[in-house]
């Protein structure tokens, strides 16, 4: 975290006495590098956090003003003895060299927050590195966070459509998390589940660790019970439908992910409700909580969501992916999608930019959350946000935090080393001198808003039942059985 921390002062005596350790001599032209900062965890976003910008409203969306932000990284094992330039220009090839030679001359770039001239300085171990970035965030749905409930102990939200939970990728003040905290004064929240970014319902809270920890332990017994409720393509069977194909994640980057036989148990239990003619209303009832779970399985099935922005697209071939058939390697398949997303001018609607898809950072053979060590974030090079619902028993590659913990909250990754960012002191995105920046790539492109429409997904959790509560919100109107396109 802050850094701001004064350090603690002796423990006790016998430690006041011992003499400081003697600093090494350095050789002539070596660079001293200061030992790693003590980290201080679970301090929540404040209110420096939540003032670096402010939110405006436009044709039915909520916008973020561009703002300026710290990435902050400690030097990578694999970066030691390389040079910036040569790491910039193999893993984070979000902008071209120019960029961070511009950004350099800035003053943009600090190491142990030193400026950097001088790209071709050579990467130590412990190395601190700290790249101030112009940021544009995707828009989201104007529609507000409704709190269904909030107590001593929980706060559940009926959170909307295109909402990601918490920051991640492109995504940090459009979160739940940064609403609540600025909007509502909810405050050092710590998440139970979660949902994804398009899908809208029913999402809980703790307020306190304890809470979190008992809610933890029902999850990991299975006693959480989750209902949604969506609307597909076509007829839906009648009958109970039971889907127990395995999933694999295909992109983390991209957030898809596929049936295949390598890929983690999963559960789905389907029950339609109704059938206009055209598209049918189902109940899903996940018995585990993997990424994108019900999206999938009724792709497989045949019954994408109507308006699925990954699964129900072309790019999955003439038939959409049903039984598996994609007959493309995942990399066309990702490909694909991303270009009929670009056709559309829809990338945001992925959570991607082209900035992301030009830094193809990600590695080909991961499998894994916590066995790949991604070149995240000394740039905004950014995963998706995972999860329909994690937090289960056998996702335990991501770690059960709480959000308001300075630790590594943008990338979600076991890999510790990445400090959180944080932005420079006192800059807000209130006065209109940064609403644009001459280094700035996205300042230059004019984008396509969606349309609030497009940021609908028709996949909501309606119920959220364990030992002793249940949280529930009303049927989405799309789901009412004479509701017409």
């Amino acid at each position: 975290g802050g850094g701001e921390m004064a350090e603690p002062g002796p423990r006790n005596k016998e430690e006041a006495v011992s003499p400081a350790p003697k600093k090494r001599r350095l050789a002539a032209g070596e660079r001293y590098v200061p030992p790693p900062r003590k980290r201080s965890t679970g301090v929540s976003f404040g209110a420096a956090h939540f003032a670096e910008t402010s939110y405006y409203f436009e044709g039915g969306l909520r916008k973020v003003r561009p703002y300026y932000f710290d990435f902050r990284t400690y030097c990578k094992g694999r970066w030691v003895g390389r040079s910036l330039l040569h790491v910039f220009s193999t893993e984070f090839r979000a902008q071209p060299l120019a960029y961070y030679r511009a950004a350099a001359r800035a003053g943009r770039l600090r190491l142990n927050e030193e400026p950097v001239s001088d790209l071709d300085i050579v990467l130590k171990s412990n190395d601190f590195l700290r790249n101030t970035v112009h940021r544009h965030e995707p828009p989201v749905t104007a529609q507000p966070i409704q709190i269904l409930v909030e107590d001593e102990e929980v706060v559940v939200v009926d959170k909307p459509s295109s909402l990601p939970v918490h920051p991640c990728g492109r995504f940090r003040h459009n979160t739940v998390i940064f609403i609540l905290g600025k909007e509502h004064d909810l405050k050092e929240l710590h998440t139970i589940h979660r949902l994804d970014r398009m899908t809208s319902g029913v999402l809980m809270f703790a307020k306190t660790a304890e809470v979190s920890k008992r809610i933890d332990e029902q999850v990991r017994e299975r006693q959480l019970e989750k209902e949604y409720v969506c609307r597909v393509v076509g007829e839906f069977p009648e009958h109970e439908v039971v889907c127990e194909e395995p999933i694999l994640v295909v992109s983390y980057k991209v957030g898809v992910c596929r049936v295949d036989p390598k890929g983690k148990f999963c559960k789905t239990i389907f029950q339609r409700l109704s059938y206009n003619g055209k598209t049918s209303v189902v109940k899903c009832l996940p018995r585990t909580g993997r990424t994108h779970q019900i999206r999938v399985h009724l792709q497989y099935l045949g019954y994408p969501i109507v308006n699925d922005p990954i699964y129900n697209m072309e790019a999955w071939g003439p038939d959409r992916g049903k039984g598996g058939k994609i007959d493309k390697t995942d990399e066309e398949l990702l490909k694909a999608l991303v270009e009929e997303h670009r056709s559309k001018q829809s990338l945001d609607i992925l959570g991607i930019s082209e900035e992301d898809l030009n830094s193809s950072a990600e590695n080909k053979d991961c499998g894994n959350v916590s066995d790949c060590t991604k070149p995240a974030q000394a740039d905004p090079i950014n995963e998706n946000c995972p999860a329909e619902d994690t937090k289960d028993p056998e996702r335990n590659d991501i770690a059960a935090c709480p959000l308001n913990s300075d630790t590594n909250v943008e990338t979600l990754e076991k890999d510790k080393e990445l400090d959180s960012c944080e932005n420079q002191d006192g800059q807000t995105g209130e006065n209109s001198s940064e609403e644009k920046d001459p280094l700035c790539v996205e300042c230059k492109i004019t984008r396509r808003d969606p349309s609030p429409k497009e940021l609908v997904m028709y996949l909501h959790a309606l119920r959220y039942k364990g030992a002793e509560f249940e949280y529930c919100s009303k049927m989405p109107e799309w789901a009412m059985e004479d509701w017409e396109e």
